[in-house]
């Protein structure tokens, strides 16, 4: 909203401060600045407030607002007096103001650092997190204007909202003064504000997709008078299903006499159906959207699948109508899947609802699945079908205009229905938060993440997502940092859903092959060296081997303490007269099915080539079975009871402890089959690599504390200002060698000193200076860090072997002038690294690590993990590397110092999350000595802090 003209010039409305934000329901509402235009809406918003709220607001009876207050409350400066109002289909529903006050409570300008803040919620709305979330927002402004106290008072009868200024993490002091309670709030974010914060946005933004998932009534619109077409097609999908809440059709065209459609009540508008409908699906053209989602807005339907195409994928103008569309549905507190959307399906026995296009709903199962892309989304469901696989729930979401991937992991952290979560994703629109939410949820369950469009750079259509400068490489390690599986296709996907969905978690790498093929045995042992397990030699149980033999030796194997995971391999058997015969592969299923249940909880895996019926036989389980985890041990950490999801979903979702596994049943679980041994050996492989991350995530790391005693935060944050100035170049400033070493230097980093060598005899001079044995050394960017191209000479001992090195570098490499020579001592021997913090707009700060020259440079050998590191981020980055041998005595070699290196990859990650500012730091090369390592180089670039989303008040993207 635009401020009014004769609103003060010189205090521009701050659009920045308008956010939609997610309420305790699930619905949305908006945050926005109070303008002078808004006089009848606080009228009207204020006529609707209970009595006894006006007296907590004012401490005395007040039924209406006179002039001088409607004046005085849409008449802001927006810097010490400041109004914000929430919103719900452009009317008020809540407002917070605050005025800065002086340290005797009167009005003031800055410098003056605490203001009064006094909120007012409707009636109707409270108990929906209203204040909490407003609370937020006004605080984060408070800080923008450099406020950093509020004070309130607050009459003891009203609990409610003591309870919000009690609960939001915030540092605060509590006083009873003249019959009130005086509230002292310390705006300074701490860690447990933010744990406040993302604890309610997780409750609000998975209760957002409970009320989609699990609806009490649905109501397709744009249903043809006819056989056929997108609103019919999903009408007859959602009946087809058994849709255990209401359903109805609605189509503006429908005949006045004309009640009923494929058996449900047919009407021309919601306003004729006379009670709430949950659940719209709108498959109606574009051009009519908004006019069905304005009627789906003033009739209180709680969410939106819009199916209808003509948005974003059409080019600018579609994105314009897609941007519309979503301010539309959100200024009525409605979601949308969508547009463009194939649907979405909940298999739950008390939902069973298929809004979607897909004739078929899957069986139940317990994966979850997230897709961007329609066709990817039918190819999942197809593949899922043959495999005999079953899903939880399962989202394409189009456009994904508004929910999201972020949103479903919220959902499926806590659901007791999916234990398993697939994601088909295109782009990562928020990726530090889908980074939090991933590991997670990665402690509970598995993520199974395929990355489209990892080249191409392309994104969502409409959507403005952050520019990824990071190679894909790097995305991929920061995603299994996080426990989130990766994998390149959507085949893939399935394969490792599979069996982390039937199977439980493997102990360790140690695996057994027994089968009746040599040959095939053999290959599935390559491909277990390939993927890094351990396995043994394959037991071959010749081509006789009965479907008891496969039995007897599955139950041994299982039985066997030194084993982790067994992969059974199966061919047709031969008959007397040299004939394949496909055999009975319901009686080999069996055989395997039961040996699996009877034993050990271990996974099994199946890789069988043309046995007929082995592959569903094994699919159809005779029962659920709930996945344990890795070792058979159930998840550790805080449990919280869940309770069974009905037609409509809970008032609320529970706080994000970890959930509590479902009970595992007693019929044996399905086992998953696989037409080649690689595929097998591959979904297994990501199985023990997650179950090993699970259990190493249970004990967190932590930044050794000896550290603080070393690092000078506020003497480097100084430094940091005055390097910057007071009017900072926006395009950042790299520093220069001396004040890179100071900034590093407070952080405990020593930098070896180099000294210029213009000449030879100031070559002579420094090195005199410094002491022999120096290294003289090319900095010219095109020599930079170039070894191999002659511009380094080590341990000159001398005066004479100085100026001699000196002459040859010259001659070889070109003048003084071009090659920019400096003189720095001689560094103990040791192995050359290079350490390098990055700031990617995309992902956040990165913590790099590898070999000097050829194996990071020119292999892209380099380990990554997100700032902050813990300890055993450290020692997993330098061990991560392929070259890692080579620090840890590789032929014979004395091993370096990585204690010393974890220290100095600490250090670093300290300095870039302490200071936003440091947006790229290199340290090249880093020697590592037996004992010690010396830094040989560095550079560093400081920049104006970069925006960080995920720390600021919840919101949901902008449009």
């Amino acid at each position: 909203m635009e401020p009014a003209p004769e609103q003060s010039p010189h205090h521009v409305y701050p659009d920045h401060w308008e956010a939609d934000v997610v309420l305790r329901d699930g619905g949305t509402a908006r945050i926005r600045p109070i303008t002078t235009d808004d006089a009848e809406r606080l009228v009207s918003f204020y006529e609707q407030v209970s009595d006894e709220s006006k007296y907590y607001r004012f401490f005395a009876p007040y039924p209406r607002l006179s002039d001088r207050d409607v004046h005085r409350f849409t008449h802001h400066d927006y810097v010490d007096r400041v109004g914000l109002a929430v919103t719900v289909g452009g009317e008020f529903i809540a407002t917070v103001r605050y005025d800065r006050i002086d340290e005797r409570g009167r009005p003031a300008s800055a410098p003056a650092d605490e203001a009064e803040v006094a909120f007012l919620v409707q009636d109707a709305h409270q108990g929906r997190g209203v204040a909490s979330a407003l609370l937020e927002h006004i605080a984060a402004v408070a800080r923008e204007r450099g406020i950093r106290r509020f004070a309130a008072e607050v009459l003891p009868a009203n609990t409610k909202m003591i309870k919000v200024f009690r609960d939001a993490g915030y540092t605060q002091q509590r006083s009873f003064e003249d019959g009130s309670v005086h509230l002292t709030l310390d705006l300074e974010p701490t860690a447990e504000s933010l744990a406040v914060q993302r604890g309610r946005e997780h409750r609000a933004e998975a209760r957002s997709v409970q009320r989609l998932l699990a609806p009490g009534s649905v109501a397709v619109i744009g249903v043809g008078r006819t056989p056929g077409g997108v609103g019919r097609t999903v009408l007859r999908n959602v009946l087809g299903a058994g849709f255990t809440g209401r359903t109805y059709a609605v189509n503006s065209a429908f005949t006045a006499g004309q009640d009923t459609i494929d058996g449900v009540p047919a009407r021309r508008s919601l306003g004729e159906i006379g009670e709430p409908v949950d659940l719209a699906v709108v498959a109606v053209p574009a051009d009519r959207v908004p006019e069905a989602v304005a009627d789906c807005g003033e009739h209180g339907v709680q969410g939106l699948v819009v199916l209808s195409a003509g948005y974003a994928e059409w080019g600018a103008e579609g994105r314009d109508r897609q941007r519309e569309l979503v301010r539309q549905a959100r200024s009525y507190g409605m979601r949308i899947i969508g547009p463009n959307a194939f649907g979405l399906i909940n298999t739950s026995d008390a939902v069973r609802l298929n809004a979607s296009l897909a004739p078929e709903p899957p069986a139940r199962g317990r994966i979850g699945l997230f897709t961007q892309s329609g066709a990817i989304g039918i190819a999942l469901l197809s593949g899922l079908y043959r495999r005999g696989a079953g899903l939880s729930t399962f989202i394409s979401a189009g456009n994904r205009a508004d929910i999201s991937g972020n949103d479903f992991l919220q959902y499926w952290y806590e659901d007791p229905d999916t234990d398993v979560a697939l994601l088909y994703l295109e782009s990562i629109g928020n990726p530090r938060k889908f980074t939090r939410l991933a590991r997670r949820t990665a402690a509970v369950k598995p993520v199974v993440v395929v990355k489209g469009a990892r080249h191409s750079g392309s994104t969502p259509p409409g959507h403005a997502v952050p520019t990824r400068r990071i190679p894909d490489a790097t995305v991929s390690a920061l995603m299994r940092q996080a426990g989130v599986i990766r994998v390149d296709t959507v085949t893939e996907m399935v394969d490792a859903g599979l069996l982390l969905a039937d199977q439980p978690l493997p102990a360790g790498p140690r695996v057994m092959i027994l089968g009746n093929s040599e040959s095939l045995g053999l290959l599935t042992y390559d491909a277990c060296l390939a993927e890094g397990l351990r396995p043994r030699l394959p037991l071959d149980l010749t081509t006789a081997a009965t479907p008891q033999d496969f039995r007897d030796a599955l139950a041994k194997a299982l039985a066997d303490e030194g084993c982790d995971a067994v992969i059974v391999t199966a061919i047709p058997w031969v008959g007397e007269d040299g004939q394949a015969e496909a055999g009975d592969g319901e009686v080999l299923a069996e055989a395997l099915r039961s040996a699996a249940a009877a034993g050990p909880a271990k996974p099994v895996a199946v890789v069988h080539v043309e046995i007929g019926g082995l592959a569903e036989a094994l699919a159809a389980a005779t029962g659920t079975v709930a996945r344990p985890s890795a070792g058979g041990e159930a998840p550790q950490g805080p449990q919280t009871p869940q309770t069974q999801q009905g037609p409509r979903a809970p008032e609320s979702v529970r706080a994000p402890e970890a959930p509590q596994p479902p009970p595992e049943a007693e019929a044996p679980g399905r086992i998953p089959a696989y037409p080649a041994a690689e595929r097998a050996v591959r979904a297994l492989a990501e199985a023990v690599r997650y179950a090993q991350w699970r259990r190493q995530a249970a004990i967190p790391g932590k930044v050794p504390e000896f550290l603080d005693d070393t690092i000078d935060e506020p003497g480097a944050a100084h430094l940091i200002d005055t390097l910057l100035g007071p009017d900072p170049d926006l395009r950042g400033r790299q520093l220069g060698t001396d004040e890179a070493r100071g900034l590093l230097a407070r952080y405990g980093i020593t930098v070896r000193p180099t000294l210029p060598a213009p000449d030879p005899d100031a070559a002579v001079v420094a090195a005199a200076r410094l002491g022999y044995p120096v290294a003289l050394k090319t900095t010219a960017p095109h020599l930079r860090h170039r070894a191999d191209l002659g511009g380094v000479r080590l341990d000159l001992a001398d005066e004479d072997a100085l100026r001699r090195a000196y002459g040859e570098l010259t001659e070889l490499l070109g003048g003084p002038a071009e090659l920019q020579p400096v003189v720095q001592s001689m560094a103990p021997r040791g192995v050359d690294t290079v350490i390098r913090a990055t700031i990617d707009p995309a992902a956040g700060a990165v913590l790099s690590f590898g070999l000097a020259g050829a194996p990071s440079e020119l292999l892209g050998d380099t380990a990554h993990r997100l700032v902050p590191a813990t300890d055993r981020d450290a020692a997993e980055l330098i061990r991560s590397i392929r070259a890692a041998p080579v620090l840890f005595g590789w032929r014979g070699a004395a091993p370096v110092d990585t204690a010393a290196l974890e220290e100095l990859l600490l250090r670093v990650s300290r300095l870039v999350d302490d200071h936003p500012e440091v947006v790229s730091v290199a340290l090249e090369p880093v020697v590592v000595a037996t004992r010690g390592l010396t830094v040989l180089g560095a550079s560093v670039r400081l920049s104006p802090p970069p925006a960080r989303t995920d720390l600021g008040p919840r919101r949901l993207p902008n449009y």
